[in-house]
């Protein structure tokens, strides 16, 4: 039998005995306070007082730290120190020989030493159950000891706390999104307000939850399917649908080489974008990792590097005189097809060549040749584009130079003449009888002084090329006489052409009449030839 448990069996056996013994000739003993609650090592003074008719011993019997302070003819006042146990005093007398007791509750009561809420993850994902594990060192009575789980200030469950020492209580929640970074705490009580004290309570240091939503989709990766070597390129990679967003992590990796990224948040959404340039030929792997709490989504993706130079475009020769025999041709890399001008080799194939024997008009004029090549199933193309020179002598004409201008005097105009020529031509043009030059440009106003007849003339080093031009320039009588003029020519090239007009008319009608009398002497004569 352990140490202190014989005492503690021989006071409930005289207490057993004092219950179901009688009292001897009336004797009685009672004990003050008959109840009583102390903290653990605390001290208690118990009265204990007999009515006997005789002198007789009494007493206190107990295994605590007791002192007998004061007494009487038939009280006795004990003091109890450092009370640590939960152990009923007895107050025994032997009255006439026989034994009688009276016992004391008494109940011990003492604080927790220690309450703590457990480690929580690092990361929940919102709405996983999640158990919280609140443990609680000493303490007692247990039957008046809870836990309690507080979410902040708001209390989410309580639970009693068993016997075990240390002691577990354990509490599952489902977190929410709005509990991101929200604090948990554990809150002992220890209600003595049935024994008239008070409810104490404590609560533990808080832990911040981590809440967090990575959807089961994977990220968006976006890149050229085939980039050509040395060009930048860029890379995006985006996934919707994080909480919290702005602590997602992005990771673009092309081969084994991380890519500096930029990365934005917008709401519950995240993109990162990367330009990258990568100079070795050959298709290489690219890789998207969105990492949020203790998950990662991944998204692969692969993107070919092709090298494929302008194709060759030759004129031959570049610089030809006009009806001169030129050759074009487009060559590229094998495996390529090429188009000269839109129209594609005959058969496909990496070469087209055309002649064309070339003129004035052909100066200038611009030769394409693309050239087109899959890649990994995907066509690129470059294109090569070469202009022709034509070398021919000046060219004077009406659209270079109208030649015969009429304006108005005081009007404002603006007299264009040029001329064509590769190389270009030199132009000259002077007024026959002064030799006054040809006012090209604008002329605000026009002035009669400017008309006349002018002989102009173009020179390269292909030749050159004369015409004559004329500017009227219309003022007062000088109206009239060239106005009666056109007027008289118009009228007489109308009266000419009404009577050409009358003519032919009336011979079309003639002719008519003539073939409509042909036809009906012919079925006449059919009818007189035709049998009865």
């Amino acid at each position: 039998m352990a140490p202190g448990a014989a005492p503690a069996a021989l006071l409930a056996l005289l207490v057993l005995l004092g219950t179901l013994l009688p009292g001897s000739g009336g004797a009685e003993i009672s004990i003050h306070p008959p109840k009583a609650i102390i903290p653990r090592g605390g001290s208690l003074r118990v009265n204990c007082s007999i009515s006997c008719d005789r002198k007789t011993t009494f007493g206190l019997e107990t295994v605590l730290n007791k002192e007998e302070v004061s007494r009487g003819p038939n009280w006795k006042v004990f003091e109890l120190s450092d009370v640590q146990e939960e152990i009923n005093p007895l107050c025994y007398s032997n009255c006439h020989g026989e034994q009688i007791v009276a016992s004391m509750n008494l109940t011990i009561y003492w604080f927790p030493e220690r309450v703590e809420l457990a480690r929580l993850p690092l990361w929940q994902p919102v709405g996983e159950e999640l158990n919280l594990s609140c443990q609680v060192s000493g303490g007692g009575p247990r039957h008046h000891l809870s836990m309690v789980l507080l979410r902040g200030e708001e209390e989410l469950d309580r639970q009693p706390v068993g016997k075990e020492e240390p002691a577990e209580v354990t509490f599952m929640v489902q977190p929410r999104r709005e509990d991101h970074g929200t604090s948990f705490s554990c809150r002992w009580e220890l209600d003595l307000r049935s024994q008239g004290l008070e409810l104490f309570q404590n609560t533990s240091a808080p832990r911040k939850l981590q809440t967090y939503v990575l959807p089961s989709t994977d990220p968006h990766l976006e890149a050229p399917p085939v980039v050509e070597v040395g060009s930048r390129w860029p890379v995006k990679c985006t996934l919707d649908g994080l909480f919290p967003a702005s602590d997602a992590e992005v990771y673009l990796v092309l081969g084994d080489q991380k890519l500096e990224s930029n990365i934005t948040y917008n709401g519950d959404s995240v993109l990162a974008e990367a330009w990258t340039e990568e100079n070795e030929e050959g298709t290489h792997s690219l890789r998207c990792s969105v990492s949020l709490g203790e998950k990662i989504r991944r998204t692969r993706g692969s993107v070919t590097m092709y090298s494929f130079p302008l194709p060759t475009l030759t004129l031959s020769p570049p610089e030809v005189s006009e009806w001169t025999t030129v050759t074009v041709e487009c060559v590229t890399r094998d495996g390529a097809v090429v188009r000269l001008n839109g129209v594609s080799a005959e058969p496909p194939g990496p070469r087209a060549q055309l002649k064309l024997n070339v003129s004035a008009d052909d100066h200038g004029s611009n030769f394409s040749c693309s050239a087109a090549l899959k890649i990994a199933g995907q066509e690129v193309h470059k294109i090569q584009t070469r202009e022709l020179h034509v070398l021919y002598g000046p060219r004077l004409d009406q659209r270079d130079c109208l030649g015969n201008w009429t304006w108005q005097e005081g009007s404002e105009q603006t007299l264009k003449c040029a001329a064509r020529g590769n190389p270009i031509p030199k132009l000259n043009c002077s007024r026959k009888g002064d030799g006054a030059s040809l006012p090209i440009g604008d002329l605000r106003p026009v002035t009669r002084e400017v008309a006349g007849t002018y002989l102009c003339w173009a020179t390269s080093a292909r030749g050159g090329v004369t015409r004559e031009v004329v500017l009227n320039v219309l003022y007062g009588q000088n109206i009239l006489d060239i106005v009666i003029p056109v007027v008289a020519v118009t009228l007489i090239l109308g009266t000419l052409g009404t009577a050409g007009y009358i003519y032919n008319y009336q011979r079309k009608i003639q002719k008519y009449e003539l073939q409509k009398a042909q036809k009906e002497a012919a079925l006449k004569l059919n009818a007189q030839s035709t049998p009865p």
